[in-house]
């Protein structure tokens, strides 16, 4: 009897396990530093064992048919719908992140260091950064429903 209430309790635990290592899939709207508006969406999924983010959607009215108008370097006037914009990330179970990847900002194309922490299940923690992580720029991206 005990080995059958035993078998329900190690399913529980590891489902939670995985659903928070995971628990960063999905879609999350960005928010521009300098206005405060919706910037895009952002789907992160998992290929490999590593973590990666696309953007599938341009919330701003001069970026709406996907072409960058305000990006510079090689994505001037660029569709960048589908632009994998973090690379490489990897779970850290003890700190709870996801780090040690990359983040490439369309706009200007320069790629930086970047670790994700979730705030909350609907609130995640954004950490661009060249070197150091406290030399950087925080972001807070929150889920699409």
């Amino acid at each position: 009897m005990k080995k059958i209430l035993l078998l329900p309790v190690i399913f529980f635990l590891g489902s939670l396990w995985m659903f928070s290592q995971d628990s960063v899939l999905g879609k999350w709207k960005t928010i521009d530093d300098e206005t405060g508006e919706p910037k895009s969406i952002v789907e992160i999924y998992k290929q490999n064992g590593k973590y990666y983010g696309k953007i599938v959607e341009l919330l701003t009215k001069e970026n709406k048919d996907g072409i960058c108008r305000t990006c510079e370097g090689k994505y001037k006037n660029k569709n960048i719908l589908g632009l994998v914009i973090l690379k490489d990330l990897e779970y850290d179970a003890d700190d709870k992140e996801y780090e040690d990847g990359t983040i490439m900002d369309p706009k200007n194309a320069k790629t930086y260091s970047v670790y994700l922490k979730l705030e909350s299940p609907d609130k995640l923690k954004v950490r661009g950064y060249i070197g150091f992580s406290l030399i950087g720029r925080t972001q807070y991206w929150y889920r699409v429903k």
